[in-house]
């Protein structure tokens, strides 16, 4: 399969799928996350494949949305819009529905609307020396891809509140040590710590795992549920969001 902005490998037992724009620190785009999505349900799809792995080239897992995708697109009062939002709801609805584990492996910087899909996966190993954060708050955006649902569900609350209002990025030790990733180890170790992973799932039941996804997705979907629907249908007062944008662009 050939992508613009992805890669897309299966070797062996595994699904790996590599967010591509190395020269713009892997950042989101539409067209990644509509490629994405066609990469997952081809995982999804192939019988060979225990588990994927998402992660990204170079020294990033993803900045997070391109801010350029917003020029011209429908975005008001810190909503990226319905043009970004629909592909990445879909591909994260995706991910969860998928029968197979998905394991995000952070290899570098993942901010924002990156750790909102890495929050969606499974399982999260991470380098310890990633930078993570949630960095809505800089931008006078938003969260809608489940941030609001979701971090609190992997830290508490309250770290969670800390996160999000001061915009402070953490590293993949913070993460492990809060309960965000399941393991943190050196960068040049992660590659190896993945794949013992995954060789570790394929010598399970591929049925009891689609089983155990769908039991503690349902589980979890019950506490998130409401969270998620509120985050997406609620409007805010959000006034600053062209300034801090346009801050951006001229960069």
């Amino acid at each position: 399969m050939d992508f613009e902005h992805i890669k897309y490998d299966v070797t062996e037992n595994t699904a790996t799928i590599t967010l591509n724009r190395p020269d713009a620190m892997n950042a989101i785009t539409v067209t990644m996350l509509k490629e994405m999505l066609q990469a997952v349900k081809a995982a999804g799809n192939n019988h060979d494949v225990c588990s994927i792995v998402l992660t990204g080239e170079g020294r990033a897992f993803s900045a997070g949305l391109d801010l350029k995708e917003l020029q011209g697109s429908d975005s008001e009062a810190g909503d990226v819009g319905y043009l970004v939002n629909d592909p990445a709801r879909k591909l994260i609805k995706a991910i969860q529905k998928l029968k197979k584990p998905v394991i995000a492996k952070i290899n570098g910087f993942c901010f924002t609307g990156a750790l909102e899909l890495a929050l969606a996966c499974d399982l999260i190993w991470v380098a310890e020396e990633a930078k993570l954060g949630d960095t809505h708050a800089k931008w006078g955006l938003r969260p809608t891809w489940g941030m609001s649902a979701r971090l609190p569900q992997a830290v508490g609350l309250r770290k969670a509140r800390e996160l999000s209002f001061t915009a402070d990025t953490f590293t993949g030790k913070d993460a492990e040590a809060w309960g965000l990733a399941n393991r943190a180890v050196p960068l040049a170790e992660l590659d190896a710590a993945v794949t013992a992973l995954t060789d570790k799932l394929a010598a399970n039941s591929v049925g009891s795992l689609a089983a155990y996804k769908k039991l503690y997705n349902k589980g979890g979907s019950m506490m998130v549920k409401g969270a998620l629907k509120f985050e997406q249908d609620t409007d805010f007062d959000i006034s600053d969001t062209a300034e801090r944008l346009a801050e951006f662009t001229k960069k």
